[in-house]
This record gives C-alpha cells, sequence and structure tokens, in this order.
C-alpha cells in the first residue's frame, strides 16, 4: 500500500506564503517612535544636573555732555517789599544773561523762592528785626560744558550771588548702558567657568538672566578733565556706569550637556543577523 501524502492545492501554497507576510503588517504591532531606542537603555545619560547661580558686573565710562547748577539771588533789605522788588531785578538780570548765552527757557527752571525776617541777636538785648531777606533760585542745565566757565562767570557779573550743587551727566547713556550690559554678562559667565571647574563639573547651557536695577545712576569718576575755562576752571572728568546681572546655569558631571536625546546605537556592519526561530528558515 502507497505511504498517504497529504495533497497541497494552490490555495493552501497561498495562505502558507502569506503567513510571513500578515505576520510584518499585523495591525497590533505599534510602529517604531523616535528615542524609543535610547529609553531601552536608562544607563545611558550624562549625571544628574545641578543649577548654579551667580553675579555679574560691568563697567563702562562715558564723557558727560551736560552739567547741572544751583544759582540764584540772594537781597536784604528794610522791608518785605523791598528786598522782593530788589531780588526780581537781580533776578531778571541774571535769566537775561542766561538767554544771551545760548541757554534755552527749557533748561531754566525755578528752584527755590523764599522770603525771611532777619533777626539780629545780642547778648541781653531782646530780638531786633533788622530788615527781610529774599532769595531766588534757579536749577540750571548747560549743554555746552566747554562753555560752562564762561557763562558761570557772566552770571555772577549779572547778579547771580548764589551758586551750589553742580554735577554733570550725560543726555544719552544707552550705548554705555549696553556696554556696561555686556561686561556683566560676561563676567558672569567667567565666575560661573571658574566655579564649575573647581567643583568638578561642567558648565552648561544657560537657564536664566536677570538685571538687577541700577543704585544713584552714572557715578562721577576723577580721571582726565573735559573742560577747562582761564577764570573759572571747570572739571568734569568721566561718569562710571555700572549694570549688575544674575545668571544661572546648569552643571553636569563631565561631558557635553544632555541637551537632546541620544542617537540609537547603528549596528555593527559585519554584525550576524539574528537567528531565526526553530522550523522557520532565516530571512534573506
Amino acid at each position: 500500500m502507497a505511504p498517504f501524502r497529504p495533497l497541497l492545492t494552490a490555495a493552501t501554497l497561498i495562505a502558507i506564503g502569506a503567513g510571513p507576510l500578515l505576520a510584518q503588517t499585523a495591525p497590533d504591532a505599534p510602529p517604531p517612535q523616535i528615542g524609543q531606542h535610547a529609553m531601552k537603555h536608562p544607563g545611558k545619560h550624562h549625571g544628574p544636573m545641578a543649577k548654579l547661580t551667580v553675579t555679574g558686573e560691568g563697567q563702562s565710562a562715558a564723557q558727560p555732555d551736560m552739567a547741572t547748577i544751583s544759582l540764584g539771588v540772594s537781597s536784604r533789605a528794610a522791608t518785605a517789599a523791598e528786598a522782593m522788588a530788589q531780588n526780581a531785578e537781580q533776578q531778571g538780570k541774571v535769566i537775561e544773561a542766561l538767554k544771551a548765552e545760548g541757554i534755552e527757557a527749557r533748561d531754566i527752571q525755578t528752584s527755590g523762592l523764599s522770603l525771611s525776617p532777619v533777626i539780629d541777636y545780642q547778648d541781653g538785648q531782646p530780638p531786633k528785626l533788622t530788615g527781610y531777606a529774599a532769595q531766588n533760585m534757579v536749577t540750571l542745565r548747560v549743554r555746552d560744558i566747554a562753555a560752562l566757565g564762561g557763562v558761570l562767570d557772566k552770571l555772577v557779573a549779572s547778579g547771580a550771588n548764589e551758586i551750589s550743587g553742580i554735577s554733570f551727566s550725560r543726555e544719552d547713556m544707552t550705548e554705555a548702558l549696553d556696554q556696561a550690559r555686556a561686561a556683566a554678562i560676561a563676567d558672569a559667565r567667567h565666575r560661573a567657568e571658574v566655579m564649575a571647574e573647581a567643583a568638578g563639573m561642567k558648565l552648561g547651557p544657560l537657564i536664566s538672566l536677570s538685571e538687577a536695577q541700577a543704585g544713584g545712576g552714572p557715578r562721577p569718576m576723577m580721571m582726565a578733565a573735559a573742560a577747562k575755562q582761564a577764570d573759572t576752571p571747570i572739571e568734569a572728568g568721566e561718569l562710571a556706569v555700572t549694570a549688575h546681572v544674575t545668571a544661572v546655569f546648569a552643571m553636569h558631571e563631565g561631558g557635553a550637556a544632555p541637551d537632546t536625546a541620544p542617537a540609537p546605537d547603528a549596528p555593527a556592519p559585519d554584525a550576524p543577523a539574528p537567528d531565526a526561530p526553530e522550523g522557520e528558515a532565516p530571512a534573506n
């Protein structure tokens, strides 16, 4: 009797051949995602991240181009009305002299006006009223520092007998402030690099940056004179502009900062193909 041999129909052969294809395109198998390979290797990282907070200071110098002065007239008379009248007349002459020197009206501002009795105190005598004192002060801005000494001399000649509170400034401090800010940021990074290296760490990217409010404005620097007059010497010097920043950096243990996920490991070119399950032929 001949041995039994199963008959393979064409439909059976088609079903068997389609098996591997159906297994490769099974709907239950999710597509691979970017970073999935890295998630399977939790041991591959660059160490924990620490934060380093530092402050930086920067300074720049600027030449002043404007002077502010308080000046005025003080007058005395027997009566209050006479004191005020004399004071008004003298102050009017001072203001006319200011305008003749090219000082604009916007740069002249009344800053003080007072009238007070003048009392004479003597030992063993009751206080005695001797007259009245009137004072009228203005705040003056001079935009031509080179001419400041001559302006002051002419103001005194016109009747001004009170001068005080001279200060120097610059109308536009933008460029000087920008230079100071850039120097402050560079100083903060330098400090962070030194501290990170001393701690055996690697400085990472900048996390946050803020600027502290400057206090007091530009400070005068006693350096070279910007203007000098023969009669009334004026030493303008330089203005020191200071900026302060606070920076927060990341730090890592050696190596580079893990800014991005590590790329999947590529297989070696001569790596052997994985063994196929028992009973199946290896894929070509």
